[in-house]
């Protein structure tokens, strides 16, 4: 990689960040389409996080962040101006320096989600859907399912207080019915969705029991470790369509390079992500 003065740089703020691959797989696209910019993960504490983000927009190179956990949620106070379902989610995915200075952010979990969907041919519309953990992902899916009109959004918690929250947030925003729900029972659902970390460690219980799952339904698993996980395993016992959250990653990419300037390079890479499935093992 030949780095020089003139580089754009891009960084990528996690805790811990050394299995983000981001990285790899977009400094190779910036490579092989010949844009000069590079991305850099940075190993942020949450309490350095603000101050951190702060000072590193104002340098003139460094044109946006990438964020993934814990800080999806802090940049939000951080921002001049927020797409909506970065406002509805309340994180966002990356923030960039406009023109005029100020900092903007956009939130593409959900929608690299909804993509992924699209591109296994599983409707939303109208359709009945489990969403099992509210955390980043589990919300950020919520409101793109939302926003995509499905007939009915659950949100399903540990701890129900946050469900209940986001539910209601999300039913200001969004023509959808979204409710949270006492447990994630699957019984009843068209699409029913893992975005906890359940099947993370090879003690965990699986995140819904796969014997309530009606026949015809979908499953997605958006855990990128251990595949596949137990969950799908189970899925894959008893017949029932299930997917790995890989898709969800790579749909996103032109949405990345979009957001950062990039249009004509996005809508090639969209146009065949076959490369980028291949960047990312998938």
């Amino acid at each position: 990689m030949n780095i020089s003065g003139s580089t754009r740089v891009f960084l990528i703020l996690g805790d811990p960040v050394a299995q983000v691959k981001a990285p790899q797989a977009f400094n190779h696209l910036f490579r092989e389409h010949g844009v000069d910019a590079v991305l850099v993960p940075a190993h942020v504490a949450p309490a350095d996080f603000a101050a951190f983000a702060t000072q590193a927009l104002k340098a003139r190179n460094i044109d946006g962040l990438w964020l993934t956990i814990p800080h999806k949620s802090s940049m939000i106070p951080l921002l001049d101006h927020c797409d909506a379902l970065g406002l509805a989610a309340g994180a966002v995915n990356a923030a960039r320096r406009n023109d005029d200075g100020s900092i903007e952010g956009a939130l593409f979990d959900g929608v690299g989600f909804t993509k992924a969907l699209d591109h296994w041919a599983i409707p939303i519309e109208g359709r009945r859907i489990l969403v099992v953990g509210v955390g980043g992902a589990g919300v950020a899916i919520a409101a793109s399912l939302a926003a995509r009109r499905a007939g009915c959004v659950a949100l399903s918690a540990r701890n129900p207080g946050p469900a209940i929250d986001v539910a209601a947030r999300l039913r200001e925003r969004f023509e959808c019915e979204v409710v949270s729900v006492a447990t994630p029972d699957p019984a009843g659902y068209d699409l029913v969705i893992n975005a906890t970390p359940l099947g993370l460690d090879p003690g965990d219980p699986l995140a819904v029991d796969v014997a309530r799952l009606d026949a015809g339904a979908s499953l997605v698993d958006i855990l990128m470790k251990n595949q596949p996980t137990p969950l799908l395993r189970a899925c894959e016992t008893r017949g029932i369509r299930a997917y790995p959250g890989f898709e969800m990653l790579i749909q996103q990419v032109p949405e990345y390079l979009s957001f950062f300037g990039m249009a004509d390079i996005s809508r090639k890479v969209a146009a065949d992500l076959s490369g980028v499935r291949a960047l990312f093992g998938a």
